[in-house]
């Protein structure tokens, strides 16, 4: 919430409220609630909680980056919003105008609106940009005007049933970027079919000719206050990164969890062999060949990729 974050694919972590509600699997162990209501106490979680608006000193933040931005002349991701959803239907209209208004007010940034609430987005996307231009266009100001540059779409999905499901509503918003954030994995996925761009008819309601998703994030889940992390199987995220390698699309793995699978022979220098479920910073009995010698993380979130098998090593970002 702030200049500077620790979330490997942002420069800038930016909220305009705080609060949200639990809507799958993905949102049990939520990092946010643990933080906002639980750790702090500055909000409610769940339905029918009243949202925070964030302050108005904080809200002109990104205007100086955005100067920062223009003068540097490098990119700057702000991901929002890490403690709340901008397509939230318990928010204010008003609020994601307003937020949309600040969006148009910085051009120099990047700003990657993830969601957990895609089926939402065209809509309340409608809406908030017919309130910035002050008109109505018919189709909506957003959807007739085409995205805006500086603005990504991503869904978070975290099985192959969500996946399936809402993929195909993220391929329907039109955006600059559109990204799949698939954390906290939980299972495998296959995505290979949206990855590769297909040539769609003039009156298909995506934006652009080629409609696909452009951007993949993948990590596993880390251990929350009252919340212990599911296993992250690292064969999954090997599978992810070889699905978007084989299509040229920018992925990057973010972190591979508080229970990754994944026992390395330090002994005989082979990170890939032995591979086995393990509960790091635990003590444990290990049966497999490797006789004991797990890689327990120091990270205890698995965020730092030094500690990581190498073929993981992967951050890259679309140009």
């Amino acid at each position: 919430m702030s200049e500077t974050t620790n979330i490997a694919w942002a420069d800038s972590t930016f909220n305009p409220w705080l609060g949200c509600t639990k809507v799958g699997p993905g949102c049990d162990g939520c990092y946010a609630e643990a933080l906002m209501d639980r750790r702090m106490g500055r909000v409610k979680w769940g339905a029918g909680e009243k949202r925070q608006r964030t302050s108005e000193a904080y809200w002109r933040q990104p205007l100086a980056w955005d100067r920062k931005a223009r003068e540097s002349g490098k990119p700057w991701r702000v991901f929002c919003a890490s403690l709340a959803d901008v397509f939230d239907n318990e928010v204010p209209a008003a609020w994601r105008w307003a937020l949309f208004r600040l969006i148009r007010e910085t051009p120099h940034l990047t700003w990657m609106l993830l969601t957990k609430r895609i089926g939402n987005a065209i809509g309340m996307l409608d809406e908030a940009a017919d309130a910035v231009f002050d008109e109505f266009v018919g189709a909506g100001a957003w959807q007739a005007r085409g995205p805006w540059p500086n603005v990504w779409i991503g869904a978070t999905v975290v099985n192959q049933e969500e996946a399936d499901r809402d993929v195909p509503k993220l391929l329907q918003v039109p955006a600059a970027v559109r990204f799949l954030s698939i954390e906290p994995m939980l299972g495998p996925i296959d995505i290979s079919r949206w990855l590769r761009p297909k040539f769609r008819p003039a009156l298909d309601p995506c934006w652009s000719e080629l409609c696909n998703v452009d951007w993949v994030i993948v990590g596993g889940e880390s251990d929350q206050p009252g919340h212990r992390a599911r296993p992250f199987d690292i064969a999954w995220a090997r599978d992810i990164v070889r699905q978007c390698k084989a299509a040229g699309v920018p992925v990057v793995v973010k972190q591979i969890g508080s229970r990754p699978n994944w026992c390395a022979m330090r002994a005989h220098g082979d990170d890939q062999a032995g591979e086995h479920y393990c509960d790091a910073y635990e003590a444990h009995e290990c049966n497999a060949p490797c006789a004991g010698r797990c890689v327990m993380l120091t990270d205890r979130a698995g965020a730092d990729p030094s500690e990581w098998p190498a073929d993981l090593r992967v951050r890259e970002f679309p140009r």
